[in-house]
């Protein structure tokens, strides 16, 4: 996209042609994220969620919500009566809800791109 007489890629934010320092060590982006496997959802936390799901069992990744612990903390304590165990709960029409909410901000990876943007920035 055109924005203040450059082009910025949408998904990002970055100026065509800039990059980051790759010898630079990524931010930590700490992000909860909600997969499905059949009727379940687990709801959990990483801080490179590429690696973590790739080492779960899943179908599907529903949704991503920026946040750490507290974060995920809070959903489990919010969905509390229909856990199933651990870090695994009921795909309810409450839980529904919420992935659809966090999912009208967008694609997951594209909102997790967009993060690491704007720390890579410093925004």
């Amino acid at each position: 996209m055109r924005t203040a007489g450059a082009w910025h890629c949408a998904v990002c934010g970055w100026r065509f042609g800039d990059s980051p320092d790759p010898e630079l060590p990524l931010p930590r982006i700490d992000v909860v994220y909600y997969i499905r496997y059949d009727q379940r959802v687990k709801i959990g936390t990483s801080r490179r969620p590429r690696q973590r799901l790739a080492s779960i069992r899943h179908h599907e990744l529903l949704a991503f919500e920026r946040g750490g612990r507290a974060v995920e903390q809070q959903r489990h304590r919010e969905f509390a009566s229909v856990r199933e165990g651990g870090e695994w709960f009921t795909l309810t029409g409450e839980v529904r809800a919420h992935v659809a909410a966090l999912r009208r901000a967008g694609d997951p990876w594209a909102l997790y791109a967009r993060w690491l943007s704007d720390a890579l920035r410093g925004d």
